[in-house]
């Protein structure tokens, strides 16, 4: 796959907004791991192998275990996950693919069942800024170094 635009350079002043988004999300009171797996479903679910294989690796950074980054796929299943993990993740697809879930109410649901109100907003600005860096990787082609 080609490169589009390097929208790092392209746009210096959308990108400091960004980064200044990330930097935000990233001191939120949730847990690092939790917040990992948020990034990485999302990525999978928009298909973006650089988010993909950056997140797959700072997870594992964080300690997090090959296996359960394997099996977030298919979280429902697995038993790897807690209560507030699958939640997490629920409310990430529901968000993810909004145009198709409109985020239902029992999606909400479960997610307010595991989270403060605070924590639920946190959680959703974590989810719309990976949902936002995936939508550059993707639309300009940012592929992951081989």
């Amino acid at each position: 796959m080609k490169p589009r635009v390097d929208f790092y350079t392209a746009s210096p002043d959308a990108l400091k907004a960004m980064i200044a988004l990330e930097t935000a999300v990233s001191k939120l009171p949730l847990e690092k791991p939790l917040i990992e797996l948020v990034k990485l479903r999302a990525s999978q679910i928009n298909g973006c192998a650089f988010c993909i294989d950056m997140h797959t690796a700072d997870a594992i950074k964080g300690g997090e275990t090959p296996r359960r980054l394997f099996a977030v796929t298919a979280w429902r299943e697995a038993p790897f996950f807690t209560d507030r993990e699958r939640a997490a993740l629920l409310w990430t697809e529901s968000l993810t693919q909004v145009s198709l879930t409109h985020a239902p109410d029992e999606d909400y649901e479960a997610v307010a069942a595991h989270f403060s109100p605070k924590e639920m907003v946190d959680l959703t600005v974590a989810i719309s800024t990976i949902n936002s860096w995936n939508r550059l990787a993707v639309g300009f082609r940012k592929t992951p170094q081989a």
